[in-house]
């Protein structure tokens, strides 16, 4: 029964019906946010949303069921019962009489995350997720390479520009932010390297080595560090999937053993009884 329960949830029909759910109530969670639906509207979307919450705890329950103890092997098994305890939390009658408590409304809008579920449906998704995950270490040490430019460039800016422009280069916070809207090129040439260029004709040599560094080196490290992390995990996944078909002829094999194990036993209880007679 649990082989066949097992087979049911690795099956297609299973992951494409959850898969479906999750979309269908994320739509709905975004028709909920349109102002001026009546309350009948609301409260069959609202019984919408119940339905495929419990949905959501039964595919738990199922899996669990299906797994036993190694359902908590997997992280995104572990990342969906998160999910679905907080819609849970976020949803229980007790917490209505905390409506007026921004804590519950935090928790209210914190039932969007249910369509993050989509990530631990999608094998793609997942190969990006585990990429990230796995260059968190490396993004850390280039975030601190990133920060000590920023210090850097904020002391000189401070000391160059922070009389003329103290609501930019004022103090070593302020500098770091509009360090911060230069690296992102919001309106960096326009609204700030350009205005202080007039006061300061040589201000080019400050700003353009620093978007150099920050937007076009550091970046470009950070997506290099991604890129390698989701081959390497592609070429992770790829192996245990080679590894699972190697498998799978060998189980076959051992099942064609035991078959004709079975068949020369009957072969020979139907010789045996053949000399009884």
């Amino acid at each position: 029964m649990i082989k066949g329960l097992k087979k049911v949830v690795d099956g297609k029909v299973f992951q494409g019906i959850i898969l479906f759910v999750i979309i269908f109530n994320a739509a709905i969670m975004g028709v909920e946010t349109i102002k001026g639906l009546s309350e009948g509207t609301i409260g069959a979307l609202a019984l919408i949303n119940t339905i495929c919450l419990w949905i959501f705890i039964a595919e738990i329950i199922i899996k669990f069921l299906a797994y036993g103890l190694d359902y908590f092997k997997d992280p995104w098994n572990w990342f969906d019962m998160i999910i679905v305890a907080v819609s849970m939390l976020s949803g229980l009658s007790f917490m209505s009489a905390f409506r007026a408590v921004r804590v519950f409304r935090v928790l209210k809008s914190l039932k969007a995350l249910r369509g993050t579920k989509l990530i631990g449906h999608v094998r793609h998704l997942q190969v990006i997720i585990g990429a990230i995950v796995k260059s968190i270490p490396s993004i850390l040490w280039t975030g601190i390479l990133l920060l000590l430019i920023y210090y850097i460039f904020a002391l000189i800016g401070v000391n160059l520009f922070g009389e003329a422009f103290y609501d930019w280069f004022g103090t070593i916070g302020k500098a770091m932010y509009t360090l911060f809207q230069v690296m992102t090129l919001e309106s960096w040439s326009m609204g700030i390297s350009r205005p202080v260029m007039e006061v300061f004709p040589y201000a080019w040599a400050y700003f353009v080595p620093f978007v150099l560094l920050s937007s076009f080196v550091v970046m470009n490290v950070v997506v290099g560090i991604v890129v390698n992390a989701i081959s390497e995990v592609t070429a992770e996944n790829n192996a245990e999937n080679a590894e699972e078909k190697a498998e799978a002829p060998a189980s076959n094999e051992e099942l064609i053993k035991e078959i004709r194990s079975l068949k020369d036993q009957l072969n020979r209880l139907e010789s045996s009884l053949g000399k009884n007679k």
